[in-house]
């Protein structure tokens, strides 16, 4: 019997953030053992039209046919040094599984949760959601603005960024509008990038666009030290695997997993010194500055050695605020997303997928969490949430 044909498709199996095949690589090298729970979390409360079930597990579904292509593993090799033989032979091997996706609707709600060997799912998070979104505007018919406006509106924020002198990556696979779009957006930016435009999270548009793919670790990273070693642990012990890996390669930490005052406390000389910068993902950005800089200072590292990658809900007028602060006094570099990939007059989908339990081997398994900077975007177990702030003497989350 022929199968119906999805509504949305991906064109490869790099139409993928970056770090999660960066998250993969290290995941294969340390922990193969390890099983992990995903689950979807519709932040904004969208309202999913019938059907929308059906049609996402027909996409879904057609992942399956995916595979690395050879001119894709040979762009790889040559491309990302640090990724090892062994991990990108092991990728051309890799297909997705689509068993591993459980999706259900019950009237407007959305239910998707992935379950694995976490060496497995970890590529599923991204893409998923890219589907969703874009399903999404497919489903409930909204048109957004004509191609030509779209190009616009990137040119004018390319050319604000190289008038403001400051570095910027496109961010926007996950809430992207469309492929379309996301594609539309990386050949604007790659036209009129001056010295401003620097890469894209996407390996598939970094790769036909010709720009450096960008990308190191998610909180799903420390999310899982947190669980299975401690959350004491979990911010040191978690850049030090890193470091193994990647053998100081890929050197950015990010801050915020369990609270930026908890990360400085276990980003200690070595780690500080050992990494290039951190990157900022919730909370004041200008204050995640000046406790950046205070960090380094106190261990006497000069922060204009350092740089803070902002990464935290972009657009042009918080890039400006946050480039007049802090230009000058350390180094300081943009990712920007959906303010990028979905700035099509529509509003964007608040949607994300976490990781929410992490099993080794025979163990039972463990819930993971969550403790933003951002007020009221502690994520996870509420006994796990309650026990971690106990154990790091971390306030309980304000509304």
């Amino acid at each position: 019997m022929e199968q119906p044909t999805p509504l949305v498709r991906l064109v490869s199996i790099l139409d993928n953030d970056f770090y999660k095949f960066t998250m993969q690589c290290a995941v294969v090298s340390l922990f193969a053992d390890v099983k992990a729970t995903y689950k979807f979390i519709n932040r904004g409360q969208h309202r999913y039209p019938p059907g929308f079930a059906d049609q996402l597990r027909q996409c879904v579904d057609e992942m399956a046919h995916l595979k690395l292509q050879q001119d894709e593993k040979e762009y790889l090799r040559k491309t990302c040094p640090y990724l090892s033989p062994a991990y990108i032979d092991f990728l051309a091997g890799y297909k997705y599984h689509p068993k591993e996706v459980k999706i259900e609707q019950q009237g407007t709600d959305l239910e998707v949760t992935i379950e694995g060997y976490w060496f497995r799912t970890i590529l599923w998070e991204v893409p998923l959601l890219s589907l969703i979104s874009e399903l999404f505007y497919k489903m409930t018919g909204q048109q957004r603005i004509c191609d030509q406006q779209i190009e616009d509106r990137t040119a004018d924020k390319i050319r604000l960024f190289n008038e403001l002198g400051v570095t910027v990556a496109e961010f926007g696979t996950r809430r992207r509008h469309s492929y379309e779009v996301h594609e539309l957006i990386a050949a604007t930016l790659k036209k009129f990038h001056g010295n401003s435009y620097i890469g894209t999270s996407n390996v598939h548009l970094a790769r036909i666009t010709g720009v450096k793919p960008i990308g190191t670790h998610a909180h799903e990273w420390f999310m899982f030290h947190g669980a299975y070693y401690g959350f004491k642990m979990a911010g040191g012990l978690g850049l030090e695997n890193w470091a193994t890996v990647f053998q100081g390669d890929l050197g950015v930490a990010l801050s915020d997993t369990y609270t930026t005052d908890i990360f400085f406390q276990q980003f200690n000389k070595k780690l500080s010194k050992l990494f290039d910068g951190v990157r900022h993902d919730s909370g004041d950005p200008i204050e995640f500055a000046e406790k950046t800089i205070a960090h380094y200072q106190k261990l006497g590292i000069n922060p204009l050695y350092k740089f803070i990658i902002f990464s935290d809900g972009l657009n042009p007028e918080k890039v400006t605020h946050i480039a007049n602060a802090t230009k000058g006094r350390i180094g300081i570099s943009f990712g920007i997303g959906t303010n990028l990939t979905n700035d099509v007059g529509l509003e964007p989908m608040n949607i994300v997928i976490k990781l929410s339990s992490v099993q080794v081997g025979e163990d039972q398994p463990i819930a993971t969490i969550k403790l933003s900077d951002e007020k009221g975007k502690y994520t996870g177990d509420p006994k796990m949430i309650k026990l971690a702030q106990e154990i790091l003497n971390i306030p309980a989350n304000p509304a």
